[in-house]
Parts: C-alpha cells; sequence; structure tokens
C-alpha cells in the first residue's frame, strides 16, 4: 500500500461565524488533511507536535480513521497551537482573534522510519525550516512532494520559504498569495513566475470559485460546487490538499491528466468540510455521498458542444 507523510499541525481552534461559533474544538492543518486523505485506500502519517492539554479523544479520532500518529510529540506541560477567528458575512474574509504558537514555537519534526521512504509527502502550511527539515530526513527521494503555505511566511521567512519551494513538485496557495510571491496579478503570469522557482505543478485556489491547476503552459480549472449551507471554511483548504494527495497516493499517477482528477477529488471534500463546524462533517462522511457528489461535480462541469 502507498504511503502518504503528513506534516502539519495538531490545533485547537475556536470559531465565529454568522451562523454560530465555538470554543476550543479540534483543528489544524494536518487534523483536516489527515482526514481528507483517510478517504482513499493509503497508509498515511502524520508529524507533529502538541503540549499534554490535548485531549486522547482527539487522538482516538485520528487512529479510528487508520491515521498514524506515532510521531507526534507530546510535550509534557507544554499548550497545544491555538487559533481564534471571527468570519465575516461573506464567510471569505476574517479576523485573526488569537494566534498561540505555544509548542509549535520550538517543534522540531522527526519522521518515523516507517515513513522515511514515503511515495507522497504534504507539507502542511508551518515554518519553511521545518517544511525543510522534514524533505531532508527522507530516506528516498519521494514520487511527489506538496506544499502549501501562506502570506505570513512569505512576509517573514521569504529567502527559507524560496529555497523549500526549489524542493517541492507541487505547490498549493490562495491567489491573492500567488500575487504576493510573483507581484503579478494575473494568476496566469503568477503560474509562469512560481514555475520558474522549482514546482512542476501550481495550485491556485479561490475558495468558493473553484481553484486553477498549472502546468507547462496547460491551465485546468475545477469548480467549486454550490452549496445550500455553508457554516464554516476554516479546514476547507487542508482538506482540499489532503483529497488531493490522498487520490494521487492511492492512483500511484502523477501525470497532469490524474492531478486534474486529485483537484476535483480535493474540491470534493472540501465542499462537505464547510457544512459543518470544525471536523464535524468530516466525521460523518460516507462513501456513497462522496461518490454522488462527485457525480454533480462531472454534471456541473460536463457538456457536449459541435465545434466546426
Amino acid at each position: 500500500m502507498s504511503k502518504l507523510l503528513i506534516v502539519g499541525t495538531l490545533a485547537f481552534d475556536a470559531i465565529e461565524t454568522p451562523f454560530g461559533k465555538t470554543d476550543k474544538i479540534l483543528g489544524g492543518a494536518a487534523t483536516f488533511i489527515g482526514l481528507a486523505a483517510s478517504q482513499f485506500d493509503i497508509d498515511s502519517a502524520i508529524v507533529s507536535v502538541v503540549g499534554d492539554d490535548f485531549p486522547q479523544e482527539y487522538f482516538d479520532i485520528l487512529t479510528e480513521q487508520q491515521i498514524d500518529i506515532s510521531a507526534v510529540e507530546v510535550v509534557e506541560g507544554g499548550k497545544t497551537f491555538f487559533w481564534s477567528g471571527r468570519y465575516h458575512n461573506d464567510l471569505n474574509s476574517r479576523d485573526t482573534l488569537v494566534t498561540e504558537l505555544n509548542t509549535l514555537a520550538d517543534f522540531n519534526p522527526v519522521v518515523p522510519d516507517n515513513f522515511k521512504d514515503a511515495d507522497v509527502v504534504m507539507l502542511g502550511n508551518l515554518h519553511p525550516n521545518i517544511q525543510m527539515s522534514v524533505i531532508q530526513q527522507m530516506s528516498q527521494k519521494p514520487k511527489l512532494v506538496v506544499l502549501d503555505t501562506m502570506n505570513f511566511w512569505m512576509d517573514n521567512t521569504l529567502p527559507e520559504l524560496l529555497e523549500v519551494i526549489r524542493h517541492v513538485d507541487v505547490i498549493t496557495i490562495n491567489d491573492e498569495e500567488a500575487r504576493q510571491l510573483t507581484n503579478e496579478y494575473s494568476l496566469v503570469k503568477a503560474a509562469e513566475k512560481v514555475h520558474a522557482l522549482g514546482p512542476k505543478y501550481v495550485v491556485i485556489k479561490k475558495g468558493e470559485h473553484g481553484a486553477l491547476l498549472f502546468h507547462n503552459g496547460n491551465i485546468f480549472f475545477a469548480p467549486a460546487l454550490p452549496l445550500e449551507e455553508v457554516f464554516d471554511p476554516t479546514g476547507a483548504g487542508d482538506t482540499f490538499a489532503g483529497g488531493f494527495v490522498g487520490y494521487l497516493t492511492e492512483s500511484k499517477n502523477i501525470s497532469f491528466d490524474n492531478l486534474k482528477n486529485a483537484v476535483i477529488h480535493g474540491s470534493n471534500l472540501a465542499s462537505f468540510c464547510v457544512e459543518r463546524f470544525g471536523t464535524e462533517r468530516m466525521l460523518a462522511l460516507d462513501g456513497h455521498e462522496i461518490g454522488r457528489r462527485l457525480q454533480q461535480f462531472k454534471e456541473l462541469t460536463q457538456f457536449d458542444i459541435e465545434l466546426q
């Protein structure tokens, strides 16, 4: 069975949207990536760090999804990473109220021996030095290394980030971040500049407006599925990434055509994530509804037209 290594945060989130608010609940990039990837027939492991305030029931949620958590460091007396945010009415913009790095501030990732030969590595949104450390610990070059990052690292650690970008095959960023990284407003031009930094594939996420995939002058666009209800977009980007890498790990095919399918699978799973707060919807998923919604994506984008 193919192996996926996930590096990212296990966290507490406190979220407020126009539809309600939560106290501290399970969140973090690695959580959403792992839950999405668990929908595929693969072996997966998470490398992360938490404090001893991280409850056993949250570990149980991950292990029940067959995710290896043996490389999650628990710091005695430490506190788990915490983020709190308030979303505006359109749910596309938000204000960060609290960010507490806690144990994440001194995190030194250790890749478990049985995943040093992972087929796919997903580098969740973390300090570039942590991401680079994971790449250097692999015993052989993975078939695919996927990087997620954000504007915070562009603002504060750009040289380190550019070094990581040079070593990855795929980068996933949103449209605002693509423009900041390249100083290009056109996303086509921005993607060309990102290609020049190293990655073979560039995925630009546009939230409720879908996602773009770029490779050697080829472009693919996947729409976001129109939904009746959107409660909480917090984990959507990481769920997209988890579906994307989970599908590619299982299929063992990293051609451009198959990456198109991966983008659809990622978008499909992300459409579920936003329907409830936190991980609630992802934990209630079943294969039948995933398949039905994939069919909706197909119907949304498929058409017959006669070309002269």
